[in-house]
């Protein structure tokens, strides 16, 4: 019976206004003609920048990113070069600190940056910034195009490569899977599951059910649900 957590209209709003490059949301409830507020800014640019540092991290990790492979990559030859590696062995010590000076430089820049931005806006209240035509909290501009070169090498090397897709097509089958067999027959799903379909509907339930999966659980339901020598 938990009601929410009654969230004030700033917090909403700054959700609302979340920028990513995919995703564009509906803001007509949330002053539409204003800017998010200096701390949505900071959470947008804070999202991008652990997004690239840690899927580099993962790629490098995983294998499925190789040191040569970015040679010609400006954010990844100047974070190298200021640790003095050069292409010797990527032990996991090496991996962890490129990946941390990453992280530094791309927020002691985020931090002047919007720090300069701010003064040169001659923003006194929270009324006036959300009213610019820009967002204050960001990179430089030089900073911001390496982050795009990074971006779209991460994009064509990594999250089109083959194990990463062949495993996106296997978790919207699962879901998919899961999905159709709950609301085919209900009975399956847990008892104190199914007391709550007269009140949120058969497709809202099952669909709460499969998003409170952790991706294991997801896999062992599946398992139980289409492979016949498993057991219930």
């Amino acid at each position: 019976n938990f009601p929410g957590l009654n969230l004030s209209f700033e917090v909403l709003e700054g959700m609302i206004k979340h920028e990513t490059e995919y995703d564009k949301a509906d803001v007509r409830d949330y002053n539409p003609d204003l800017r998010g507020q200096l701390e949505a800014q900071i959470a947008n640019i804070s999202d991008e920048l652990a997004y690239s540092a840690h899927d580099l991290d993962d790629g490098l990790r995983s294998g499925m990113l190789k040191p040569e492979m970015l040679q010609g990559i400006e954010l990844w030859e100047v974070v190298t070069a200021n640790l003095g590696w050069s292409n010797c062995a990527l032990d996991d010590l090496w991996r962890h600190r490129i990946i941390r000076r990453l992280i530094g430089l791309e927020v002691n820049d985020m931090i002047e940056t919007t720090n300069r931005r701010i003064k040169e806006s001659g923003c006194r209240t929270v009324d006036e910034l959300q009213r610019l035509t820009y967002n204050v909290a960001g990179f430089n501009e030089d900073l911001h195009r390496r982050n795009r070169q990074l971006k779209d090498f991460l994009f064509a090397n990594l999250y089109r490569h083959p194990r990463v897709i062949r495993m996106a097509v296997k978790a919207e089958r699962t879901i998919t899977d899961l999905f159709e067999a709950y609301l085919s027959e209900p009975s399956i799903l847990p008892k104190h599951i199914q007391g709550r379909i007269d009140e949120r509907g058969l497709e809202q339930t099952v669909c709460d059910y499969i998003a409170g999966m952790t991706d294991r659980f997801a896999v062992e339901e599946y398992d139980k649900l289409f492979n016949p020598l498993s057991l219930p």
